[in-house]
């Protein structure tokens, strides 16, 4: 899909989205005034800032729709980062708007007037805001929108609790007794969570994730397939909105082969990963020996280093300078080892065993997809 495409569907969607919510929010704080009950009060108040996300929503992707310039080159697409995340504190306003009404009707409880009437009107309600919250998580998922998936959802929720007001309103009518604040109180909770659910997904999307596993994937197995690379690790992408990114990745190839030789297959490759991934990659080169004897000993020797080491995941970039003697190497590490440099001295004290007349250069580092 292109990018044209994908945000015309996000501004048609936050369109319904509005018109929708400002609608049902009249209905159920004129309904919900009328019968003196919080809960409806609270979610026709909670509708209202549906409408508000979903405007925001609209603002966020024409404004991350601009075109990239001096300033920012990878053009404007974080801003819809941005725009979840003053969603995510609009849905947490509102919830502890919620909250405080529901304890003060705990505390000054107030005579209710529901209705048969009433009920139905938010059950109507209800459904129209189901359908409009799956609709909206459909459109989220098929265009990769996290804003739209965060609107989609709380929508949804709203229609389930919609049922919570409902209950209570039904034992109003046949009880008499009054459970309208506590389901006011269940309901701001599911609210609050909601916001602060929003709030750490875009500070963590703007902080920087780490890339998406399905595109380095795909991304692996187009590099790997090319003509001249015998491998590919070491990926990094970086976000700049959804389905913009720019990348770097080193690639391992014959250490007898020439640039010059695998330039051509290497420029269509980073021409093909631009058009089809939205991606801008950059490749780093490391020349390998895997046919001498004495680097498939080596090899073979680092491999048993890594097995019996549980926070070593593997190796790669070995590569033996008979020039000036030295052995790189560069291993790959789990997050949950804490010391690195203990690991260096432990990996050269073990490589000098077998080889003391090598210097070692080790890197040691992480997977960042």
């Amino acid at each position: 899909m292109n990018e044209s495409s994908r945000q015309e569907r996000i501004i048609r969607t936050s369109v319904i989205g509005i018109l929708v919510n400002l609608l049902i929010a009249a209905v159920k704080i004129m309904i919900g005034t009328l019968a003196s009950s919080i809960a409806i009060v609270s979610e026709g108040i909670n509708n209202a800032t549906d409408a508000g996300s979903s405007f925001l929503t609209y603002i966020g992707t024409k404004l991350s729709g601009k075109h990239p310039d001096e300033k920012h080159p990878f053009g404007y697409g974080r801003i819809e980062y941005l725009t979840g995340m003053v969603v995510g504190v609009l849905i947490l306003y509102a919830g502890l708007g919620m909250l405080k009404e529901s304890v003060e009707g705990i505390l000054h409880p107030s005579d209710m007037n529901v209705s048969i009437l009433t009920v139905l009107i938010v059950a109507g309600t209800a459904v129209t805001k189901f359908i409009l919250g799956m609709y909206t998580i459909k459109i989220g998922k098929s265009v990769e929108s996290e804003v739209l998936l965060v609107v989609g959802e709380d929508g949804r929720n709203d229609s389930y609790f919609s049922g919570l007001t409902i209950l209570s309103s039904v034992i109003f009518l046949f009880t008499g007794f009054s459970l309208d604040a506590y389901a006011g109180i269940v309901f701001s909770f599911v609210v609050i969570k909601s916001g602060v659910d929003t709030l750490k997904n875009t500070a963590s999307d703007l902080i920087g994730r780490s890339g998406k596993e399905e595109l380095a994937r795909k991304l692996y197995k187009e590099i790997r397939a090319t003509d001249g690379v015998i491998s590919a690790i070491d990926m990094m992408l970086h976000d700049y909105g959804p389905d913009r990114y720019s990348g770097s990745v080193n690639i391992e190839i014959d250490h007898k082969r020439s640039i010059g030789e695998v330039y051509e297959e290497i420029h269509r490759l980073q021409l093909r990963i631009m058009e089809e991934y939205h991606v801008t990659m950059v490749f780093g080169i490391y020349a390998v020996d895997e046919d001498t004897s004495d680097i498939v000993d080596i090899r073979r020797y680092i491999g048993k280093f890594v097995r019996v080491n549980e926070h070593v995941k593997s190796f790669h970039a070995l590569y033996l300078s008979k020039e000036t003697g030295t052995l790189y190497c560069d291993l790959i590490v789990d997050y949950a080892l804490g010391g690195w440099e203990e690991l260096k001295e432990s990996f050269i004290e073990y490589m000098k065993k077998q080889y003391p007349e090598y210097e070692i250069s080790l890197t040691i580092e992480t997977e960042f997809v």
